[in-house]
């Protein structure tokens, strides 16, 4: 049964706006698939098809509605040794490995993972990204270039100056397509000798077609393309769940990140059988879109159709649009992109956080690595917090009669192990050394089976000086978890909370 309320709210919110947003980012996607393929080291056909194919496919099955997907450096420069080494055809069928990867993922709900990505961390990612972004058009603003003038600084300017000031007097078409319209329309016109679109490679001519890779279904091909799948897989839903989220507090708007994933599987493994490279979410694209009015799924799937149609029946015209044109797009990108709120933050958050967006952003700026900077900055986060818990911890004894209460406060596992066995006697070496010992963990919580060794070693001590050591408090996860591992003292059962013979 077809859901009326979604498709209105998805397709048919704003078609006017999702339509005009998705030509503008059919016009951005053309140079970016180009040299992503020349990345990959495959003709320009295999990223052009393949931004067709996912766009449009992903408008259907994505999560998100509002983001683009396309093919992406992210997965570019993973295929490089693969194409270099087998060719094409092995590409494709990698392709349709990391779609059924990125499926299984989906089922098996890794997308759960975002949850343990901070907001340092995407912030971190962010930033870098516009750096990235920025970074990618200094080619094209460089004086020793073929193609690049004084020229294309001025004609970057009036683009620039037409995104940014157009919207003052009028909203009703997206700035960035009147930008690239007018730059266009005077390059052409004028026949200004500055670089074009159809000089970062040769367009395809015709459609995409369907056909199957042509390689040998045996284990030594899974063995060749499964790594390559796998990793391809990964940085997509990385780069594709981070996208998400990113467009969701642009948007205010919730996500559905499992159907992402699966989505995401879905629109690789058809954009492999059209002859399309593997590709995922891109924020730059997904920021042009929403800043220009996108929010639907129209957008992604005009953004598809609008590439498909220029492609196929305005080739020449496409060709002669001149790069500085879309530059000044992307520019317009990589400032929307960046939090800048973050840069006086820095003084004023955490410094943990702070070193962890800062790491992230310098990690990715200088690798050009998405994952490894996100693994890295929530490798930091991890150890920041957990030394944070490791500090809340506290040991008071108290002395009464011939009995000496240590109570504990805190939460007892592998980082805070040392803390909870030094803070704990010797009692012989007390000014005060008592016969009995009790120790209260009533506000205390043990985690792991390093916490219950500590224990363990603990009442033992205690016990091998001569001492009596009751242990007092344990809450029933606490006492089932030292019942199961403990080696010297079964608290669990002396309090009858885990029964065991």
């Amino acid at each position: 049964m077809i859901d009326t309320a979604a498709l209105k709210r998805d397709w048919l919110a704003q078609p006017r706006a999702d339509i005009l947003a998705g030509i503008v980012v059919a016009l951005a996607l053309i140079p970016e698939a180009i040299g992503f393929s020349i990345i990959a080291g495959v003709d320009p056909r295999v990223g052009l098809y393949a931004s067709i194919t996912i766009a449009m496919v992903i408008a259907f099955t994505g999560g998100r509605p509002g983001m683009i997907s396309a093919a992406t450096a992210a997965v570019a420069v993973v295929v490089v040794p693969l194409v270099r080494d087998h060719g094409v055809e092995y590409l494709l069928a990698a392709t349709i490995l990391m779609g059924i990867f990125q499926a299984i993922a989906a089922f098996l709900r890794l997308d759960l993972l975002m949850q343990f990505v901070s907001r340092s961390v995407i912030t971190g990612f962010v930033n870098a990204l516009a750096i990235l972004i920025f970074m990618a058009q200094l080619p094209q603003l460089n004086l020793a270039n073929d193609g690049v003038s004084w020229l294309t600084y001025a004609m970057v300017a009036g683009g620039l100056a037409i995104i940014y000031l157009l919207p003052r007097l009028t909203t009703a078409v997206p700035s960035p397509l009147v930008a690239i319209i007018v730059l266009g329309a005077l390059s052409i016109g004028l026949n200004w000798d500055v670089n074009t679109v159809a000089d970062m490679g040769e367009l395809p001519e015709g459609l995409p077609y369907f056909i199957i890779p042509d390689v040998p279904l045996t284990v030594e091909t899974f063995q060749i393309i499964a790594p390559y799948a796998l990793t391809m897989a990964a940085v997509g839903l990385l780069e594709s769940l981070l996208t998400a989220q990113i467009v969701d507090d642009m948007t205010h708007t919730e996500s559905n990140k499992q159907r992402e994933c699966g989505g995401q599987g879905a629109a690789n493994i058809v954009a492999a059988f059209f002859g399309g490279m593997g590709g995922c979410a891109m924020i730059g694209q997904s920021v042009i879109n929403v800043t220009s009015g996108g929010r639907g799924r129209l957008s992604s799937f005009t953004a598809g159709l609008t590439l498909l149609i220029l492609l196929a029946l305005l080739g020449p015209i496409v060709g002669a649009i001149p790069m500085a044109a879309l530059v000044a797009v992307m520019i317009m990108v990589s400032i929307g992109t960046f939090s800048w709120n973050s840069i006086p933050n820095v003084r004023h958050h955490p410094w943990p956080s702070s070193v962890v967006m800062l790491a992230t952003v310098v990690i990715v700026v200088w690798t050009h690595n998405l994952a490894l900077g996100v693994l890295a900055g929530v490798l930091l986060s991890g150890i920041f917090f957990t030394g944070k818990v490791q500090q809340m911890f506290k040991v008071q004894r108290v002395r009464e009669g011939d009995t000496a209460t240590y109570h504990i406060t805190g939460q007892i596992f592998f980082a805070s192990v040392d803390r909870f066995f030094y803070a704990i006697g010797p009692e012989s070496r007390m000014d005060d050394p008592a016969d009995n010992v009790v120790v209260d963990v009533t506000k205390a919580h043990f985690w792991d089976i390093s916490g219950v060794g500590a224990l363990d070693k603990v009442v033992d001590r205690m016990r091998r000086n001569g001492r009596s050591v009751q242990v007092v408090g344990l809450n029933e996860a606490s006492a089932d978890l030292v019942d199961k591992f403990a080696l010297t003292d079964k608290t669990g059962v002396e309090i009858g909370l885990a029964p065991h013979p």
